[in-house]
């Protein structure tokens, strides 16, 4: 039975995931605060240099193995890992909200276009396909392989705790490549029950590893040379840094940053729709996703009276959940 199928005591603490096993450490703390009630849940840890180096380890020595597994046999196990995230598709929207606060039914959208990905990489035995030209040249053939880096590691924001772990991990490891998880310190519990029902699908142990931190951990994690390459999802002030640090020391790295998304409103547009789409737009996820509209751009003083009164209107009667931490209430 998984750790957080059963009720967890207050406050609780989110081990990592190292090599198969929960672990614990007993070096520094983040607290963690439920975002409805401001209270105080429960503690992650902070990733020490050794444990971060025991995950590195792990997933090091579990790439040769992965890396050699058929595209049709890992694309087995991530069909029974797509299933089992559909079954317990309730229990980790839960703990979206639990932690990070969005409505129920924002979580559940944002946990279904996760396992949306790992469905698209079962299909990875087509995506893997190399490719071969024969004679694109007097007495030359051009061919084309794709093979595995090697161990890649992912930091994921606070704004979307299980989508995005999953668009990394499932292209990740269905590639051959094995994979470690550094997810947001705000809201982390997602993250091992990523991990466990991993395990539970068939994903070898050390193929798939969670370290939880901060900035420290992060700066440990882009300097640490058996690590191939990063994934990067987060404030563009970081995404830069992260970039740079990355590159310079041999990782291929994507990093991807916050937007400013404007939206042009021309005359003629039906206003009552698009005062609904408008809302959503700006207002979901309590506004917190990279995508969310910033700006309106209203053509003609008729419109834009029109809108505006109407937008209000709607705002009114909008269901948001809290903010996921007094910070982000602030600004």
């Amino acid at each position: 039975m998984s750790n957080f199928e059963r009720e967890k005591p207050m406050p609780y603490e989110v081990p990592h995931f190292i090599n198969g096993q929960p672990v614990t450490s007993q070096g520094r703390k983040l607290a963690l605060y439920n975002p409805a009630t401001g209270e105080l849940s429960g503690h992650v840890a902070v990733a020490d240099q050794a444990l971060l180096d025991k995950a590195v380890a792990a997933a090091h020595s579990a790439f040769q193995p992965w890396s050699s597994t058929p595209p049709p046999q890992r694309a087995k196990i991530l069909f029974r890992y797509k299933t089992l995230l559909e079954q317990h598709k309730e229990k980790l929207a839960a703990l979206v909200t639990q932690e990070h606060g969005k409505t129920l039914p924002e979580a559940l959208g944002s946990v279904q276009r996760g396992i949306d990905v790992v469905d698209f990489a079962c299909g990875i035995s087509y995506h893997l396909k190399g490719s071969f030209a024969e004679e694109v040249a007097k007495e030359i053939d051009c061919y084309s392989l794709h093979q595995p880096l090697g161990v890649c590691a992912g930091i994921t924001p606070f704004n979307f705790p299980a989508m995005i772990p999953l668009w990394m991990l499932s292209m990740a490891i269905a590639c051959g490549n094995t994979f470690i998880l550094k997810p947001s310190e705000k809201d982390p519990s997602c993250s091992l029950l990523l991990a466990e029902l991993a395990q539970e699908a068939g994903v070898p142990d050390g193929v798939f590893n969670v370290i939880h931190g901060d900035k420290e951990t992060v700066e440990a994690l882009l300097i640490q040379p058996d690590i191939k390459a990063i994934s990067f999802v987060g404030s563009s002030t970081v995404a830069e840094h992260v970039y740079k640090t990355g590159i310079a020391n041999n990782k291929r790295v994507q990093a991807f940053g916050g937007a400013k998304n404007h939206c042009v409103i021309m005359p003629d547009a039906d206003v009552e729709p698009l005062v609904k789409l408008l809302v959503e737009s700006a207002y979901g996820s309590a506004g917190e996703r990279c995508m969310a509209l910033s700006v309106a751009v209203i053509i003609g003083d008729e419109m834009a009276d029109r809108l505006i009164a109407r937008i209000r209107s709607e705002v009114k009667n909008l269901t948001i959940g809290p903010l996921v931490t007094q910070q982000h209430w602030e600004r």
